[in-house]
């Protein structure tokens, strides 16, 4: 099986929570990466994403390390929503 992985960063203007994490995160540049593998038998490349993680600084009192958690893409996206909303308001 042919994986691979993305990786992109996304801002945040405003502290944020992501279903999945338990705490609040503070507005910054957060990198994801994105799990993705190939679907077999198609007479074109195709891939399905199998995961999503985002690097977040650890919880006190260990700030200065970075930790790579597990969420739903579905789950990030409503985080990105919901900020971009708050800065129109």
């Amino acid at each position: 099986m042919t994986t691979r992985s993305r990786r992109e960063t996304v801002h945040f203007k405003h502290p944020f929570r992501i279903k999945g994490i338990d705490r609040q995160l503070l507005p910054g540049a957060y990198e994801v990466v994105t799990d993705e593998e190939m679907i077999e038998g198609l007479s074109f490349p195709s891939f399905r994403r199998v995961a999503t993680m985002i690097m977040v600084p650890c919880a006190a009192p260990r700030q200065s390390a970075t930790e790579m958690i597990s969420i739903g893409s579905i789950d990030l996206a409503d985080a990105q929503r919901i900020d971009a909303s708050a800065s129109h308001e």
